[in-house]
């Protein structure tokens, strides 16, 4: 696909301010709220939202709200993407990025303290948190069938967490490495994994979107309730994919849209569920086949889970 003159023409105004530059470039990093961007770039949430209305009417970015906040990024892909890329890699630069950067940083480190408190807090109490949105029981019992059968060679679970996952999917994996950026909450990971009796368990400190694992090292990799927390979902499944070797799959365990606020509030949600087009984009995007996901609805009112599932092929094995 491309663009003929007048598209060209419209898309190339939008872009063609120094606010609005500075606004493509930050959402080239990840994707961001209204609020985020009015802080880093010193502006009014007014001035910064007519800046991203004109952009994204040209189809420069990608507009979604998300319960009650709404959040930017950069239009996934096509003409209108490669012409962003293109004028982002030929800005001079002039100090500009690098101060807005700065502030980025600082919206970040803000961002993952609030989480790290969070999850110190909360972490002796994480399991109950979790079992107050859906059966876990019913939940682990289709996480457990969407995993399929076994044996594993190896499993990663990204975002461990209490292990959980490890504990329910360990005894049929020849070895499985958790990673978590909480210390805390891999040592109650440990304490858990030794309680299992599970001796071929990696626990690691570890980033999901930079993991440093081989990529095609697993059969399944696991992203249990993690995804809601992060400032850029598509990357983590991005990376977690990488990870998937030829046979093998991704589960992903999130919650489906909703709009229980105080999710965010009180319990440092990011983002308030996500649409099966979106989940279903970034496994396509990674090159991985979708399967029909399962959806777990509550017995009472509350949240519903969702299992996406992405394979890999088969073929890619030999082509390897």
């Amino acid at each position: 696909m491309s663009l003929n003159a007048d598209e060209a023409v419209e898309v190339l105004r939008a872009a063609g301010e120094p606010t609005r530059l500075r606004i493509l470039a930050l959402l080239a990093a990840e994707e961001l709220s209204v609020m985020e961007l009015s802080r880093i770039l010193d502006q009014s949430q007014p001035r910064v939202s007519r800046h991203l209305k004109l952009m994204s009417e040209a189809g420069l970015i990608e507009r979604f709200p998300d319960g009650a906040w709404v959040f930017y990024r950069l239009a996934t892909d096509g003409p209108r993407r490669r012409l962003a890329d293109a004028v982002l890699d030929l800005l001079h630069d002039d100090g500009q990025p690098d101060r807005d950067f700065q502030r980025l940083g600082e919206v970040r480190t803000e961002r993952e303290a609030s989480a790290a408190e969070y999850f110190e807090r909360i972490a002796p109490r994480w399991d109950e948190i979790r079992s107050l949105y859906v059966p876990e029981n019913a939940v682990e019992a289709a996480i457990d069938h969407a995993a399929g059968p076994g044996t594993f060679d190896r499993v990663v679970d990204l975002g461990t967490g209490s292990g959980r996952m490890l504990t329910l999917l360990g005894r049929r994996a020849k070895m499985s490495v958790g990673l978590d950026l909480s210390q805390h909450m891999l040592n109650i990971a440990r304490a858990n994994v030794a309680r299992a009796g599970l001796e071929k368990v990696e626990l690691r400190h570890g980033d999901i979107f930079a993991t440093r694992l081989p990529a095609h090292s697993a059969d399944l990799v696991v992203v249990h309730q993690v995804l809601h927390y992060l400032s850029d979902p598509a990357a983590a499944v991005a990376e977690a994919a990488r990870l998937v070797r030829p046979g093998g799959r991704l589960l992903v365990v999130d919650f489906a849209p909703h709009a229980l606020e105080f999710l965010r509030t009180d319990h440092q949600h990011r983002r308030l569920g996500f649409a099966d087009d979106e989940m279903d984009r970034w496994l396509e995007e990674a090159d991985l086949d979708r399967v029909e996901p399962v959806e777990l609805a509550p017995d009472r009112e509350g949240l519903t889970v969702k299992i996406w599932t992405g394979l890999r092929a088969q073929a890619e094995r030999s082509a390897a």
